[in-house]
């Protein structure tokens, strides 16, 4: 009978799969090769937040992704699981612990990902119920602020990207208020534009420069992520898209390093993880992933900047000072 409950909880929380379509959306379809790898980045989240919400437990949950979910689409699924289960913490009298257990255990090196699922809960639930949601890491909950910005960016595309809203008021539950929430959230959002354009360079580089200068700058490391860690460019794309972020490269090349990390910690590097790298930052994704690593080393506690700025800026002047060599 339990079981019966979670899929049918399953099938009344999970979006329908045509809202994952770029037709839907209304974006733009560079070739039909892009449409299938972005739509299926989609719809392998929605089958991370099914299985959340119809799984037993945690281990079922991963267990379940690591079966059934492709290689190059798994962190996505994982991050749809942490979604689901953020969401069911919040939804619990009291809260809950099941994402925060997650990510300590089966969704582990899946980590990067696992926080961004957060912010999709945070986007999806009332505020009063952010407090349910686990206790996040005082360095990476920060990104569940991008996956925020993200989520509203692709499904309120007009206000956020089109009309360039910008987002107030908005804090982690634990955290202090901070005006450096509104940069992360602008990250997530430049992240959902690499989807919003179509992974088209050309598209993507006029959507960025027709926001505010001051927001440029976290718009360009948010598409550097996506444009590594979801693909969906060839090399001489991703070469258009540097020349188009210009002087803000450097950020642009932080995104890439985070998304060659994530890929190559969960163990899930793609041949286009490679490419990225080595167009966007100069280096090797081995060679990205250390530099993330690096940076963090002594990092000053949160402060007027957070440690987790320190922390991109750390890594933004290591590939400025590389200059990005290929």
């Amino acid at each position: 009978m339990l079981q019966i409950f979670r899929v049918a909880r399953a099938r009344l929380l999970t979006p329908d799969r045509a809202v994952t379509r770029l037709d839907v959306r209304g974006f733009p379809v560079k070739d039909e090769d892009t449409r299938q790898r972005l739509e299926s980045v989609g719809s392998s989240f929605l089958d991370g937040f099914a299985h959340a919400l119809e799984a037993p437990d945690n281990a079922a949950v991963a267990d379940r992704l690591e079966r059934t979910v492709d290689q190059p689409y798994r962190g996505f699924a994982y991050e749809g699981a942490a979604m689901g289960l953020a969401v069911l913490d919040g939804m619990t009298p009291g809260g809950g612990r099941r994402v925060a257990r997650f990510i300590a255990g089966e969704a582990e090196r899946h980590v990067y990902m696992a926080y961004v699922g957060i912010g999709w809960a945070y986007a999806k639930l009332p505020r009063f119920l952010w407090r349910g949601i686990g206790p996040v890491d005082p360095l990476l909950g920060w990104l569940a602020l991008d996956g925020y910005g993200f989520y509203h960016a692709f499904f309120d595309t007009n206000k956020y990207v089109h009309e360039q809203y910008v987002e107030t008021g908005v804090h982690l539950p634990g955290y202090a208020p901070h005006e450096y929430s509104r940069r992360v959230i602008d990250q997530g959002i430049g992240r959902a534009m690499w989807f919003v354009a179509g992974a088209d360079p050309e598209i993507a580089g006029k959507l960025v420069h027709g926001f505010a200068p001051s927001r440029q700058a976290d718009l360009w490391s948010g598409m550097g992520l996506a444009a590594t860690y979801a693909g969906a460019a060839s090399a001489a794309e991703l070469e258009r898209l540097r020349e188009h972020a210009g002087e803000h490269w450097a950020h642009l090349a932080q995104g890439c390093t985070w998304g060659a990390k994530a890929r190559l910690f969960a163990g899930l590097a793609t041949p286009h993880t490679a490419v990225a790298t080595e167009v966007l930052c100069g280096l090797s994704p081995e060679d990205a992933a250390a530099v993330t690593d690096g940076a963090l080393a002594d990092l000053p506690p949160d402060g007027e900047r957070p440690a987790y700025e320190a922390w991109r800026d750390r890594i933004r002047r290591h590939v400025s000072r590389a200059g990005g060599r290929r």
